[in-house]
């Protein structure tokens, strides 16, 4: 997808993420777009920033993307700071961490699916390490914006490293869907991955003069059901369903293959709406 976009462009999933700190967010915004920001524009006048600082200059995710994701990203932007790390090194943790997890998935879901190995501490590693990884990625924007670090560069790279990493989930989830129901088709698994990297592109579409969202309204009820294309919130369902019940990995590939193929249907709608009106 779900940045899919996080934090990055504007909102990973709803515009789109999913997954951006730097470039603007991953899915329902999603993971972060740092390029373009006043150099220094979130840094306090003296003194050391932080968590609360790092925070402020988030660029939303959605609503468990903003309360969990971005939170611990500020957190790690803090450290990071501290350490003297640049918002780069942030990037490439969230690229290496990130495709790490879904590679040992991959490996992983054969054995899982012939009970050969649990499937609870395989699970366990995706819920936790794909988290984590997406906090990276949300710290990354958050400390280039604050300490005057954004660069068209790093921005690109930002996005990048999210197309690497979630193309490294979703083929993760393929695998473990193909893995424990060998009869799932190949246009579904297809189609997956296709729909899912909708949230990264409309994510990345979502900057500068062509920001739209197709529903506006911020009231909790509309931001709970915006979940289902929060980026923070999917790949927290993904990690519970590895680590619960991975049989229903391809229940979660079609649900997610019919919210992500829905939202770029209406995307495409509103904007042909938009274009015809001038």
């Amino acid at each position: 997808m779900p940045s899919p976009t996080d934090p990055r462009p504007t909102s990973r999933m709803d515009s789109a993420p999913p997954p951006n700190p730097r470039a603007t967010s991953r899915m329902d915004s999603a993971p972060s777009a740092a390029a373009g920001s006043a150099p220094g524009s979130g840094n306090p006048a003296g003194g050391t920033p932080g968590a609360s600082d790092y925070y402020a200059v988030n660029r939303g995710g959605g609503l468990f993307s903003e309360g969990v994701s971005q939170r611990i990203g500020a957190r790690i932007a803090v450290r990071a700071h501290r350490h003297h790390l640049t918002p780069t090194v942030l990037t490439i943790f969230n690229l290496g961490l990130g495709c790490l997890v879904s590679f040992v998935v991959i490996a992983t879901a054969g054995p899982v699916a012939d009970g050969n190995v649990w499937a609870a501490p395989v699970g366990l590693l995706a819920l936790i390490g794909w988290q984590l990884a997406y906090a990276f990625d949300c710290s990354d924007g958050q400390l280039a914006r604050v300490t005057g670090q954004s660069s068209p560069a790093g921005a690109r790279l930002d996005v990048l490293c999210d197309v690497a990493v979630q193309s490294s989930l979703v083929a993760a989830l393929a695998a473990t869907a193909k893995a424990q129901e060998p009869d799932t088709p190949a246009w579904l698994l297809a189609a997956f991955a296709a729909t899912w990297m909708v949230n990264l592109v409309t994510s990345v579409m979502q900057g500068g003069d062509q920001a739209a969202s197709m529903v506006t309204s911020q009231s909790l009820p509309i931001r709970a059901v915006k979940l289902i294309r929060d980026y923070g919130a999917v790949i927290t369902l993904a990690g519970v369903v590895l680590t619960v019940a991975p049989q229903w990995t391809v229940w979660f590939v079609a649900l997610f293959t019919l919210v992500n193929g829905g939202f770029l249907a209406a995307s495409i709608a509103f904007a042909g709406r938009a274009a015809l009106r001038g």
